[in-house]
């Protein structure tokens, strides 16, 4: 027997107003004994008085049924919004675990019986989970746009003409004979060549809807007392790195999450680059750890922040060993004489007059834009998964171009559908049945 669930679906901890959501075959039951109510009104509010079976009171709030299809989950769901304090919750949950086949939910499981109800599909089910972790505005915009089925739509109609072409494959391989299936399967070559182009522009994208899901990766690398500490508590407006004239301070990587023209940015401080003057004892151990982390932090990062000392005679050689095209280059202590020449373009900088942050936060506000783009209108890939699907998709129909028999051709199509349905969640024989017997009228 299906399980009614039920969870605390507002955030935990003491507030003004919980919400409590139970779905599931028995939650109109639980609804009724607990409000009172017989048979209420659908997607009302109702202000009532919530009891235990015994007539014990829990709390006064507000009760809200929603019968099935027509709910989040596509079951029958309650909804109480009851007063936040840690009392009457554990009172009201304790409650609802008394009633006739009810438990509580596991984590994601209202949006998990959403997708096997047909509510949603596994894209937007996805989205559900981005826009509560949302926490930039472009964050937010992003999974809004695909939990409104953008994505969803997109490959639903990729799918859709796929399962067509593979329609009229089979059709011309099976009913040799019908008019209609003659020769069809050259007509699928055209319609699968712009499948591929259009996969490989999706696929094209610099990784932004991953960027601007996961966040972007800035990392300030240079030798130590170069002032990266002092740079990343200035940035982050707030004193997160301790700051030091003693060298190694930073064992570290430090990282600060920045709200960057909506863009999500993870900037990270790290060890100073000196693996030469490292010795053998304990400490150096660690710096050289540190020093490790700091490297391989630099090797993944999307931007590095290459920082130069300006109080020294030469630039660190670690540091200008470092550049290549997703650097910014800049030379701290701007308020001291600079006594030789750094590696042009490079950005001065003080973070103690504040010189030069103007510039190097538009410069920093440029490369996002040049590596995550700004106003892109085609839906973006979010997850690593849905570019895995998408790659086999793209292999699966190169593949079936060069097939050298037909069978082989609609085998071929028939991974391409399949690895378009992963991502969505939906492969349906029965769909290829309906566009055959749609489209060829067999068994006329």
């Amino acid at each position: 027997m299906i399980k009614t669930i039920y969870a605390l679906a507002s955030a935990h901890g003491r507030a003004g107003i919980a919400v409590i959501r139970v779905s599931g075959p028995q939650a109109l039951h639980s609804f009724e004994s607990l409000t009172g109510l017989n048979n209420p009104e659908r997607r009302r509010a109702h202000y009532c008085t919530f009891k235990k079976p015994m007539g014990d009171v829990i709390d006064k709030g507000v009760a809200i049924f929603f019968e099935s299809p027509s709910s989040y989950t596509g079951e029958d769901v309650a909804e109480y919004h009851i007063h936040g304090s840690q009392a009457v919750l554990n009172e009201f949950l304790d409650t609802l675990s008394k009633y006739p086949n009810h438990r509580m939910a596991e984590p994601g499981e209202f949006t998990r019986r959403a997708f096997e109800n047909g509510k949603m599909d596994l894209t937007e089910a996805e989205a559900v989970a981005d826009l509560i972790n949302a926490q930039t505005s472009l964050q937010k915009s992003q999974a809004l746009k695909q939990l409104d089925g953008s994505l969803k739509d997109l490959y639903e109609g990729w799918s859709e003409n796929l399962k067509k072409s593979l329609a009229y494959i089979e059709a011309d391989l099976e009913f040799p004979d019908e008019d209609d299936a003659d020769g069809v399967t050259r007509e699928v070559v055209p319609v699968l060549d712009k499948l591929i182009d259009q996969l490989k522009s999706h696929l094209n994208d610099n990784r932004r809807g991953e960027l601007l899901r996961d966040g972007i990766q800035i990392v300030i690398i240079g030798a130590p007392n170069a002032g990266k500490s002092s740079l990343l508590n200035a940035l982050a407006k707030r004193d997160v790195a301790i700051v030091s004239d003693i060298a190694g301070t930073t064992r570290d990587v430090i990282e600060v999450s920045l709200d960057i023209m909506g863009y999500p940015v993870i900037l990270s401080d790290t060890a100073g680059l000196r693996p030469d003057q490292l010795g053998e004892n304990d400490s150096d151990v660690i710096e050289a750890e540190g020093i490790r982390r700091a490297l391989q932090k630099a090797e993944n990062a999307d931007v590095k922040i290459l920082l130069y000392d300006g109080g020294k005679k030469e630039p660190d050689p670690y540091t200008l060993s470092m550049i290549d095209e997703n650097v910014i280059k800049v030379v701290s202590k701007a308020d001291q004489k600079i006594i030789f020449e750094y590696p042009a373009p490079l950005i001065e900088i003080s973070s103690k007059t504040g010189q030069g942050f103007d510039i190097l936060l538009k410069t920093i506000q440029d490369k996002i834009i040049q590596i995550a783009g700004q106003g892109r209108d085609a839906p973006s890939l979010t997850r690593m998964r849905h570019r895995n699907a998408l790659h086999e998709c793209l292999a699966a129909l190169n593949r079936s171009k060069e097939a050298a028999l037909p069978e082989l051709m609609a085998e071929d199509v028939r991974l391409a559908i399949r690895s378009i349905g992963q991502i969505t969640g939906r492969v349906d024989v029965e769909d290829l049945l309906d566009v055959i017997f749609r489209d060829f009228c067999i068994g006329k």
